[in-house]
């Protein structure tokens, strides 16, 4: 139900990268996750291995439990910022939430009915440390729809390049060759939805 591709920059000088992704099926869809653990090196890998294993284990509650259950998990480690989505292709919704500063874009594949490119709002925070207020967003998707996700070691302006008719490997590795900004880990995730459910 959804083809995805994603790419990685280990910051030279580290043993792995602090930024760690999610692409896994639960009862309702797609859980989809970019997570960047706090700094660089084990320390920061550590906080997103475990935001992983834990997004991976309840991946069919709903995102603000997620989150809130991450934050109580992650507090003693350095904590991460992260932005996920829920997608439900059954019934054409994406519910998307991000705390700290991953960027989350989505592209339409058929930009005839209204805008083209939808950028996820990011709440100012750390799970683990600091959690805002938690208000997910949710959105109508269509097969063909593509959603990037980038950590901060990516700049911001990669958003302008964006085709959803890209391939979702080829555009990860093309956003982060040509945005990666070389002084952070850097992950791209990019996931199309190709079909919904029967």
């Amino acid at each position: 139900m959804v083809e995805y591709g994603v790419a990685k920059f280990v910051l030279p000088g580290q043993g792995e990268s602090g930024d760690h992704h999610l692409v896994c099926c639960n009862r309702n869809g797609i859980l989809v996750a970019a997570i960047d653990g706090i700094g660089h090196g084990e320390e920061a890998a550590n906080a997103s291995k475990a935001a992983v294993a834990l997004l991976r284990s309840s991946a069919d509650e709903p995102i603000i439990s997620l989150v809130k259950r991450c934050h109580e998990k992650l507090r003693a480690t350095r904590g991460v910022v992260l932005s996920l989505a829920s997608i439900d292709p059954e019934h054409g919704m994406m519910t998307w939430l991000g705390v700290g500063n991953v960027q989350g874009v989505l592209m339409r594949g058929d930009a005839k009915n209204g805008n083209a490119q939808e950028s996820l709002l990011l709440r100012a925070g750390v799970v683990g440390s600091q959690l805002p207020a938690l208000q997910a967003t949710v959105l109508p998707i269509l097969r063909g729809d593509t959603l990037f996700f980038a950590t901060d070691g990516v700049r911001s302006d990669f958003s302008v390049t964006l085709s959803a008719r890209e391939n979702p490997q080829r555009a990860a590795d093309r956003i982060l060759e040509q945005y990666r900004n070389g002084n952070d880990d850097a992950l791209v995730l990019v996931s199309r939805l190709t079909g919904t459910s029967p």
